[in-house]
């Protein structure tokens, strides 16, 4: 096995690809205001959404039926710790009525997740009134289980009710941070999950083409996230492609927010999972990583897929470098085994034994140790590209499409000697060394406007700058072909 991620991730090859995800930031959302549905779509329905955490912490709302109050309400999410949560409260009806907690935790930023929800209160044995299902396998151990009396009228597709995607009841707590893509409901239909998704023959969940089901006229929707306007049409982020026409409003979001990293091609992100100082954090999808402290501060962050072998190229844009005096930011590729091993990582890249980073005085560091002085430096707005050759233990930088010391990856002429590491794996890093220092990331699917547009050579990625030849964007897909 030639790639590796701090936690399991579910990267699938698919017969049937999904192209699109939508980004939320932890402050977007979108909003659907239902029409009255039948008594039966508000017994039975189904929830279907991959979804791909960028955060462990704080409650996080995939999915929420609400008038705008807190006496009446339903919603599908992860807890603050990491569980997941289905309710449904409605105060003149008993209060909470539908209560399902899982034990089971979910805590990999660089997992995509299919969560699949099924009510059908007509059902006669209450455990079967209400079942969730995570990557084609139903939940069963529950911390809290409370399933509703028989034919309940749920808070789904009622009269003046909303659809929330991304926050919770009251809009304003609760905000999704991550990905989702292939968020769907069905009002008046208690699907099976392999309807959504099934197993290939490595064991692994993946989707299936679901545009051919069947959505009842009641508030049924199907989100491909194909559209990138922020209007509440047919173009816009929250276009439903179901063919009923109930597309969503979206508030805080915008066309860099539409990704592909998919349930189906899993791009590397910044990984969260690692510890970094309390004064550094992630945001946009765990592509942005910003860093403000003390002059002396050192602040690494790594790409959530590590490669042993194979030639990898991503692009860094820097937001902002530091501003203290003899204190820079740092980019390239770190060794798992200083990395792992690290106090609080506190420590920057090309200072430790296996790293080798450029930084923004014109230097180039590995190990400690300045190996190259005299090169172009860096500033606000530049975009520094990093080809990685691991099979040869090659590295090459540019600024903005000009390559420092006249490298030339395809050619293989000029790079700098990647050092070696113990445990054979390395990561993308950056790190921050001082004041206000802020990187953005894009190994694929950036967070930022891209104005020009270039590939791989398999189609996969979208860069400001031409990918070199042999070289490939870190995703699952090229993963299982060249990783």
């Amino acid at each position: 096995m030639t790639a590796q991620t701090i936690l399991p991730a579910n990267s699938v090859t698919a017969s049937y690809d999904v192209d699109n995800s939508l980004r939320f930031d932890g402050n977007s959302d979108l909003v659907f205001g239902q029409s009255d549905g039948s008594v039966g779509e508000k017994r039975t329905f189904t929830v279907s959404a991959w979804v791909k955490k960028s955060k462990t912490t704080g409650e996080q709302v995939i999915i929420a039926s609400t008038p705008g109050n807190e006496n009446f309400f339903s919603n599908l999410k992860f807890n603050s710790d990491d569980d997941l949560h289905f309710i449904n409260y409605q105060s003149n009806a008993g209060g909470t009525n539908i209560q399902l907690i899982t034990d089971r935790k979910f805590r990999d930023p660089s997992a995509w997740y299919h969560i699949f929800l099924v009510v059908d209160t007509t059902q006669g044995t209450a455990a079967n009134r209400v079942k969730m299902f995570v990557n084609g396998v139903q939940e069963t151990s529950f911390s809290t289980e409370t399933y509703p009396d028989q034919n309940l009228q749920t808070t789904f597709n009622q009269a003046s009710y909303n659809y929330r995607i991304g926050v919770n009841n009251d809009n304003n707590g609760g905000y999704f941070d991550g990905y989702m893509c292939e968020v769907a409901l069905v009002a008046g239909v208690a699907h099976a999950v392999t309807d959504f998704g099934q197993f290939n023959i490595n064991g692994i969940w993946q989707p299936k083409d679901i545009s051919g089901l069947t959505y009842e006229a009641d508030n049924s929707f199907y989100l491909e996230f194909k559209g990138t306007s922020t209007g509440q049409n047919s173009n816009g982020l929250g276009a439903d492609t179901s063919g009923n026409g109930h597309h969503f409003a979206s508030s805080e979001l915008a066309a860099t927010n539409q990704s592909t990293d998919t349930c189906t091609n899993n791009f590397a992100t910044f990984n969260a999972a690692h510890a970094t100082l309390a004064n550094a954090g992630f945001s946009e999808g765990n592509l942005q990583f910003a860093s403000d402290g003390s002059a002396s501060t050192q602040n690494p962050a790594s790409s959530s897929i590590a490669v042993s072998t194979g030639k990898w190229y991503a692009e860094f844009n820097v937001v902002a470098e530091s501003t203290d005096s003899g204190s820079f930011s740092y980019v390239g590729v770190a060794g798992t085994a200083t990395w792992v091993s690290a106090a609080n990582n506190a420590y920057y890249i090309g200072n430790a034994a296996d790293t080798i980073a450029f930084n923004g005085n014109q230097a180039v560091y590995s190990a400690s140790n300045e190996i190259d002085s005299s090169e172009t430096n860096y500033a606000n707005g530049n975009i520094v590209g990093v080809a990685a050759d691991f099979t040869n233990s090659k590295i090459y930088f540019h600024v903005n499409g000009t390559y420092i010391n006249s490298g030339d990856p395809a050619g293989a002429s000029n790079g700098y000697n990647i050092p070696a590491t113990a445990q054979s794996f390395y990561y993308f890093a950056v790190s921050t060394f001082g004041k206000n220092a802020t990187w953005q990331a894009n190994f694929g699917s950036p967070p930022y406007a891209i104005s020009s547009g270039n590939a791989d050579a398999d189609g996969h990625g979208n860069f400001e700058y031409a990918v070199p030849s042999g070289y490939f964007a870190l995703c699952s897909k090229n993963l299982a072909e060249y990783g």
